[in-house]
């Protein structure tokens, strides 16, 4: 007898630990709650009670036809809610709006959101797919998005949210489910589900959860036909319903019953589940405990409308326990149909009363009670807000999952060592990602229609990347291989080193026979933008990975399953607000920028700011000249003058310093014997860097090269076509002699110094340790900076000489030159002191474009780390940038600019601080970062154009002003 107690007692904790223990639709003023409902109740006729039964299809895009149907629903029908399908956000506001004015009781507003409002609505926001969400570690950024996704609802009038989908999917032939699942594992499903339960209702926004009993393993779409689901009732139990159970215990307020056949639950094979008793009344309501709304699947779908006439299964699905009828169809018939069914005893006024009082407490706990129409003012803007991209952006970086890493060929290290091409396989666009891929190194994208041609353009490789791109339109759509395809993939891999990033479903793994010879392989789930922008990042280690597997791979990769990558601190890209910055402020620099253009400052320009390691902003402005005929874009070079002696000539000094080849106290007759006994023998490296040397500021030596009388460019020195004797280029068919290098470097030697005492800028230090440097490498400067820094830097675009690596049309003129050169200045050096050395200066002569320069910056910033890579030590980067002679008012550091210290100087806005740094460029040109606010700038532009008499960017302080723009924007 005792047992017996012991077994009804451990029944009945059992039921109750199924069951929710409060009703989900009570408030917390329960009392006003049931009074509200009481009242509208008492006064409902028959007819106004079984319209609140009815959800019916509403369209913002269709005619003044359709609206008048719904109207006509409203008025004479009193339909209870409405669930809106296409068009757009405003439209549906405005319909909303008027569809409540009519409506005798405030009607509840419906529909699927699963990954937010843009499943159904174009112009707002979309988030990932479920699929992908299920690859995330952390369940409390899904109760984010889920409290995101409410709060859009909110804003549009939005009461039910269908959604979470719940389905485990087991079966990864699922035609209708597949993505829209959080995974295979019920316990993840679960997690993730109730996650997205809390943060939905959190903003009082119904959630409903999706397909009930289970449509995650099915082999068909219910759309369609009547999915089976045959499995034992332990099994569904245990897998199917076990995401249902935790969101009851966590206080789901809606259930959507699904069309399916489930044999072990409903004996009748054809009835579906929707309109079973024993599943909807018998195992949801009873068994479960669920004191929640009830929905049915929508009732136009096939395997529910195959049934019998629609006012027949329309009443079976209330008689079968469901409390809200969506997209019902034929409402006039359904209403006969059921006052005929009360008349006749079949469908009782208290099982009614019971649906009816439940949808009205529903229409309470949504805020109905105190109903406002929707308010139309910024609604677009309210429904795209930056905060939600920051989400999305978090929720995309967390779901990567790097799968496989052999040799550790992921992050991408070594980029001097890398030949890098990019394979594109599937249907849909890879160019954000190749976009992306390429602000790294060099990538170069290779192709073509025949296999053994392709493997062949391949052997100069010794990476490969293949992108996999199916389409991201929505989550049914297929995202399987090509036969083609996976030979193409196999063949590729067992000849080249490979990183897979798969674009689309994991379940397209499934198909590869073997990952034997893929060595990395990155699973990205989507083919949106910000799918292929950060999982490109993470290839170059800007990014970690942090994402599991939300599903199983054959036998080799289990669910679950996830490496974790290290960054290799590479600059990442992302939207200012992530880095504490306003996008709204720094649209400044746009209209200062554009104020450069329309004003001839400058024909055109480029602008990008870096905070803590990420890019934020990276623009370009007008065009290579006056004449508008070619735009500036991004990769374009620039001429950025004086800033070649901190990406150039400092690193290499700095690294000589390392090496203890010098030190700041060695002298410059000590590094170079030329100088010894002259009047520069005993000043120091510190002293020169510093511009402390009293070195003169230039020398024009050009002008004894030119003839007397003509002005011209003499024969005496110049030639218009290259010999051993003529080989020094300084511009298109002008070849400076040989020798006159020497002559350069002997004049200043010679020169006289200075008298005063003091700081006084000065290029001609850099010229002698040009000299110097490369007499020590045996080297010049063009091979030494891209063998000790470029190409490990992935400073691809980073040249002397670029008109030898780049096309033409990639490099910005600097200007018309009528005094020397005679010529428009386009892939030379504007600088003629750098031209007259071959185009290869210390001081002058380096090409880039902002990107590439921002590496340098960010590796400075980083105290010489960057990309996995040590260049200098911290103690190093810090005894640089120091001023040695602040004491006599000299702001220099050794080599760095530094903020200024008198009141007259310009260097910076001034916002700046102490340890900032970054230097100026003749040409337009400027750099600073600084370590406090870990801001990065730059600003490249080809100011002297059309002459070097245009000085409205320096009058203007443009560049400092935008300086004081990017200060202003810090929310922090």
């Amino acid at each position: 007898m005792i047992k017996k107690i012991l077994f009804i007692v451990i029944l009945i904790n059992c039921a109750l630990s199924n069951a929710q223990s409060v009703n989900p639709l009570q408030t917390k003023d329960s009392l006003a709650q049931v009074k509200w409902v009481d009242t509208l109740m008492k006064h409902m006729t028959v007819e106004e009670k079984i319209g609140q039964l009815f959800m019916v299809a509403a369209y913002s895009n269709k005619d003044a036809a359709h609206k008048q149907f719904i109207t006509n629903l409203v008025e004479k029908y009193h339909i209870g809610a409405l669930i809106f399908f296409q068009d757009n956000p405003v439209k549906q506001a405005e319909l909303t709006n008027y569809y409540q004015s009519i409506s005798k009781v405030p009607m509840l507003i419906g529909i699927d959101g699963e990954w937010g409002l843009n499943m159904r609505l174009k112009n707002t926001y979309r988030y990932p797919w479920n699929m992908t969400l299920g690859a995330i570690r952390d369940d409390k950024l899904i109760e984010q998005f889920g409290k995101s996704v409410g709060e859009h609802c909110n804003r549009l009038g939005i009461h039910m949210n269908f959604a979470p989908v719940v389905d485990v999917n087991t079966n990864p032939d699922n035609p209708i489910i597949g993505n829209r699942s959080f995974g295979e594992n019920h316990i993840n499903v679960a997690d993730k589900s109730v996650a997205f339960t809390k943060g939905l209702q959190s903003t009082n926004v119904l959630a409903s959860a999706k397909h009930f009993p289970g449509h995650g393993d099915t082999a068909t779409d219910s759309h369609h036909t009547l999915p089976v689901v045959d499995f034992t009732e332990k099994r569904i139990d245990s897998i199917e319903l076990y995401p249902y159970k935790k969101n009851f215990e966590a206080g789901l307020a809606g259930v959507m019953v699904a069309h399916l056949s489930v044999p072990s639950l409903e004996p009748s094979a054809d009835l579906p589940s929707s309109l079973s008793k024993k599943i909807v009344t018998g195992l949801l309501k009873e068994k479960l405990g669920f004191k929640g709304l009830i929905i049915t699947d929508a009732m136009n779908m096939k395997a529910s409308a195959n049934f019998a006439s629609s006012q027949e299964i329309n009443l079976a699905a209330i008689l079968a326990g469901n409390d809200l009828l969506d997209v019902p169809l034929n409402i006039p018939e359904t209403v006969t149909r059921f006052k005929e069914a009360i008349e006749i005893g079949e469908l009782t006024e208290e099982r009614l009363d019971e649906s009816v009082r439940k949808i009205l407490q529903t229409k309470y706990w949504a805020g109905l009670n105190n109903y406002k129409p929707i308010e139309l003012a910024n609604l677009k803007s309210d429904l795209n807000k930056v905060e939600n991209e920051l989400l999305h952006r978090k929720l995309v970086e967390n779901s990567i999952t790097l799968v496989k890493n052999d040799e550790l060929v992921f992050p991408i290290q070594n980029l001097d060592k890398k030949k890098i091409a990019y394979v594109k396989l599937g249907d849909d666009s890879g160019s954000h990602f190749v976009k992306m891929l390429k602000n790294y190194t060099r990538v170069d994208v290779v192709s073509d229609k025949n296999l053994d041609k392709l493997v062949e353009k391949l052997k100069k490789y010794n990476l490969v990347i293949v992108g996999y791109h199916k389409s991201n339109v929505n989550p049914w759509k297929s995202y399987k291989f090509k036969n083609e395809e996976l030979v193409w993939l196999q063949e590729i891999a067992r000849t080249n080193t490979v990183i897979l990033d798969a674009f689309a479903s994991p379940y397209s793994l499934l198909q590869l026979k073997t990952f034997q010879n893929i060595e990395g392989l990155l699973m990205s789930y989507q083919n949106s933008k910000l799918s292929q922008e950060i999982s490109a990042q993470m290839i170059f280690g800007a990014l970690e990975t942090k994402g599991k597997l939300p599903v199983a791979i054959k036998n080799v990769f289990s669910e679950g399953h996830g490496l974790m990558s290290t960054s290799l601190k590479r600059l990442g890209y992302a939207i200012p607000e992530e880095v504490g910055l306003s996008s709204e402020k720094l649209k400044r620099v746009d209209s200062l920028a554009k104020v450069v253009v329309k004003k001839k400052m400058a024909p055109g320009l480029q602008v990008l700011i870096a905070r803590k390691g990420k890019v934020v902003y990276n623009k370009s402005f007008g065009y290579f000249t006056d004449e508008k005929k070619q735009k500036v874009d991004n990769s374009k070079l620039y001429d950025v003058a004086s800033m070649t002696k901190i990406l150039a000539s400092l690193p290499l000094i700095m690294e000589l310093e390392e090496q203890k080849e010098l030190t700041l106290e060695t002298t410059l007759g000590e590094l170079m014997p030329k100088v010894k006994n002259s009047n520069k023998d005993t000043l120091t490296v510190k002293e020169v860097l510093s511009h402390y040397g009293r070195l003169k500021a230039w020398i024009p030596f050009y002008f004894k090269t030119l003839d007397s009388v003509t002005k011209k460019p003499s024969d005496k020195y110049y030639r218009e076509k290259w010999s051993k004797d003529f080989s020094l280029k300084v511009a298109n068919k002008l070849y400076l002699r040989t020798d006159y290098k020497d002559s350069i470097i002997d004049r200043i030697i010679t020169a006289d110094q200075r008298s005063k005492v003091g700081y006084k800028y000065s290029d001609l230090s850099y010229y002698l340790f040009k000299d110097y440097i490369e007499n020590h490498y045996k080297k010049d400067m063009n091979v030494l900076t891209q063998e000790h820094f470029y190409k490990s830097l992935g400073a691809d675009r980073t040249s002397y000489l670029p008109l030898k690596k780049y096309y033409k049309s990639s490099i910005v003129p600097t200007e018309k030159d009528d005094y020397y050169r005679n010529q428009l200045v386009q892939g030379y050096v504007h600088d003629m002191g750098a031209g007259m050395q071959g185009g290869i200066g210390g001081h002058a002569g380096l090409f880039t474009n902002a990107n590439d320069v921002a590496k340098i910056m960010q590796m400075y910033l980083q105290k010489g780390y960057y990309g996995g890579k040590n260049y200098f030590k911290s103690s190093t980067i810090d005894k640089f940038n120091h001023r040695y002679y602040a004491f006599d008012k000299v702001r220099k550091g050794v080599g760095f600019d530094k903020p200024q210290l008198k009141e007259k100087e310009k260097a910076t806005c001034g916002c700046v601080s102490d340890k900032s740094f970054g230097h100026s460029g003749f040409t337009g040109t400027y750099t600073w970062a600084d370590p406090e606010s870990e801001i990065v700038y730059v600003f490249l532009s080809n100011r002297v154009f059309p002459t070097m008499d245009n000085t409205g960017l320096v009058k203007y302080n443009v560049r400092t002003d935008i300086q004081q723009f990017i200060q202003d924007a810090l929310i922090e």
